[in-house]
């Protein structure tokens, strides 16, 4: 089988892990349960931010949100080795910008998730995704956003969404909530 994953909010907690560098560069002290109820993708409204000054936090921030210590979900790292193991085929398709790939895909390796080059996609927008997802006819694909998860509903390939408060209101698609889970409910 193939199985393909998104990377940032699907396998590791990038969201989170911004969110608390978020409150040591501007010396705030906003407390996690704000960031569990944030309602969209991105987290600056939590900061007080407009659209614009968040863009540009996110991206002067890059360098230490997707290099540092962000954590993989529990359980991400095993699932993924399991289903290697099991001799299933493992893509990562994330929409991590071109001058980040290279990196991002080490990173990966580091963090302990199974990773052959030929099977890692980035730079492309997220709409894009379809596109790769499509070519490489997946049999499974995780993701935690709404717009990607909507433009493959009428595929073949089975979907899952990890879960996120931002995409609870998605019913239709079933749901990660633990890595574990994942793994028992595609062997049933």
């Amino acid at each position: 089988m193939k199985f393909g994953f998104d990377i940032d909010d699907t396998l590791i907690n990038l969201r989170e892990h911004a969110f608390h560098i978020y409150n040591e560069k501007l010396k705030k002290a906003i407390d996690i349960e704000v960031f569990s109820n944030i309602k969209r993708v991105e987290i600056h409204e939590a900061f007080g931010m407009s659209d614009e000054q968040g863009n540009e936090m996110w991206n002067s921030s890059l360098e230490e949100i997707y290099y540092t210590s962000c954590p993989p979900f529990p359980g991400a790292v095993e699932t993924l080795q399991a289903l290697e193991k099991e001799g299933h085929e493992i893509y990562y398709i994330t929409a991590r910008p071109k001058e980040h790939g290279e990196r991002s895909k080490e990173w990966l390796k580091e963090q302990g998730f199974p990773v052959q080059d030929n099977h890692f996609f980035y730079g492309m927008k997220d709409e894009e995704k379809i596109y790769t997802i499509q070519k490489l006819k997946l049999d499974y694909y995780v993701d935690d956003k709404p717009a990607v998860l909507q433009t493959l509903l009428a595929g073949s390939t089975k979907l899952y969404v990890k879960d996120q408060a931002y995409n609870r209101h998605l019913q239709n698609i079933p749901r990660i909530e633990g890595w574990s889970d994942f793994l028992k409910d595609i062997t049933e």
